[in-house]
């Protein structure tokens, strides 16, 4: 427990640093005098402890105090039009009727220069990763939303201080990205064009996004089905995605294998990173491979329960080496996602076996239900809507769910030597997607199937843990959550 009180002292200190810059002189005064104290005072571990944390605290906030305040390309905005040179550093996002594409720029108007810019363009004609683009527009400083959102802030904890909306845009190259990931992103695309060959739509499109995160080609009206419906979460690979993920593979090896063995470990963890292989190896699937990695583990060596330290260490080591981190809407649906799992999930398979259901229904229903119900506020809160039939509808898709990611690989691979025999396995990949499909389709289709909730304040979601936190002490849970 003293790794996870440590741990979450450096969090919050970095946190309070964002807030309020604390001068050095008196930080590091406050640190020497407390730890000089908890040092004479070692007897009593809890002073010893305290101190620590209040040290950690301090190099928390300290430790952002060292962020870059701004970039080179902050000078540029509202100066008119320039032409920007710059190379597509993430999977481009769609939206409605657009699309938004983190640029790493290399020059503007000819000279060298660095930062990172936001850019909203037409969907079509799309983009990827590693496309070298000549954008000729205007830069400016994000906005600030005047319901309430500081967009300008959000995006600069994210290291992006200027955005240009809807340029003329020139492709000057491809695969300009570091030579492993550009591999990795070749074969994605390669795979994707195999599903699109192998499978009709919108079930193609589906396919590439649940597997690979290309969700560029699935259908506006699709993709409001899955938010009406509760079930978005499943598009995007995120930490909620590989949570469900590795606790379906973790549940299926376990039924199939039995715990005796290390098999169901190991094949459990080869799944779940193949899978953040095929999803690109972004830093968000990436971040949250380790956090379901660690869930694994702590599994495996049958102290589940403790899973909740060793997640909170990794937290704090990775807000330690990029502090922005904690603003990532990705990285806190997955630290999110899997805490829920290894808090609630127990709880839920208690309940779950009581009614004498088959084990590996009721861990795949424990382990979905967990990483919802921990991460129902998150997305509240960022996306402005609670679907009111997330639940049933979750579980229902759930059951296709690994048929899909099977299958579509197997449709992917094979499509990349023998097309006709890859549609022919695409014949059964379809099935399970036309399965999905109807399912988000007929709860979407409910009155009342979500809840718009516009501009949501922090302070619920405060409360919503709050209250959760208390349901799970009040219930017994706290000897789930804490137990080393």
């Amino acid at each position: 427990m003293a790794l996870v009180y440590v741990s979450l002292a450096f969090v919050a200190g970095t946190y309070f640093g964002s807030h309020l810059a604390v001068p050095w002189g008196l930080a590091l005064a406050i640190a020497a005098v407390v730890l000089a104290g908890a040092v004479l005072l070692r007897r009593r571990r809890t002073l010893l402890l305290g101190g620590l944390c209040v040290v950690l605290f301090v190099c928390g906030a300290l430790r952002f105090g060292l962020v870059p305040a701004g970039d080179d390309l902050e000078a540029y905005a509202g100066q008119g039009t320039v032409e920007v040179v710059g190379m597509v550093a993430d999977e481009p996002e769609p939206g409605d009727s657009s699309l938004t594409l983190v640029v790493a720029v290399r020059e503007v108007d000819g000279e060298e220069m660095g930062g990172i810019a936001l850019l909203r363009t037409t969907r079509y004609p799309s983009y990827g990763y590693g496309d070298l683009l000549r954008l000729t527009g205007e830069l400016e400083a994000p906005p600030e939303d005047p319901a309430g959102f500081n967009y300008r802030a959000y995006l600069a904890r994210q290291g992006i201080y200027t955005v240009m909306y809807y340029p003329a845009v020139e492709v000057v190259a491809t695969g300009q990205g570091p030579q492993p990931l550009q591999s990795v992103y070749r074969l994605r695309h390669r795979m994707g064009e195999a599903l699109a060959a192998s499978l009709a739509e919108p079930e193609a499109s589906l396919a590439q996004g649940m597997l690979l995160g290309l969700r560029q080609g699935i259908p506006q009206s699709l993709y409001e089905d899955f938010r009406h419906s509760g079930t978005a979460h499943l598009l995007a690979i995120s930490g909620l995605h590989m949570a469900i993920v590795a606790g379906m593979v973790l549940s299926l090896t376990v039924w199939l294998f039995g715990r005796h063995r290390p098999t169901y470990f190991l094949v459990t963890l080869v799944v779940l990173w193949a899978y953040a292989l095929l999803a690109g190896m972004s830093p968000s699937v990436v971040r949250a491979a380790i956090m379901a990695s660690i869930f694994l583990l702590g599994t495996f060596l049958g102290r589940q329960r403790s899973a909740i330290t060793a997640l909170a260490f990794a937290a704090a080591i990775m807000v330690a080496a990029s502090p922005r981190i904690m603003w990532s809407v990705s990285f806190q649906l997955s630290f999110a996602a899997v805490v829920g799992v290894t808090v609630l999930t127990p709880r839920l398979q208690e309940w779950g076996q009581r009614t004498g259901a088959p084990n590996v229904v009721v861990d795949s229903f424990a382990f979905s239900l967990g990483a919802v119900i921990a991460t129902l506020p998150i997305i509240g809160y960022y996306f402005g809507y609670v679907s009111l039939v997330g639940l049933p509808a979750t579980f229902l898709v759930l059951f296709a769910l690994p048929g899909i990611i099977v299958l579509s690989a197997l449709v992917g691979l094979v499509g990349l030597f023998a097309l006709p025999l890859a549609q022919a396995v695409g014949w059964v990949d379809w099935l399970f997607l036309k399965y999905m499909v109807s399912i988000v389709h007929g709860f979407a289709a409910l009155p009342y199937s979500s809840l718009e909730l516009g501009w949501m304040d922090v302070g619920w979601v405060c409360l919503y843990y709050g209250v959760l936190g208390g349901a799970i002490l009040a219930l017994g849970g706290r000897k789930v959550a804490l137990r080393s």
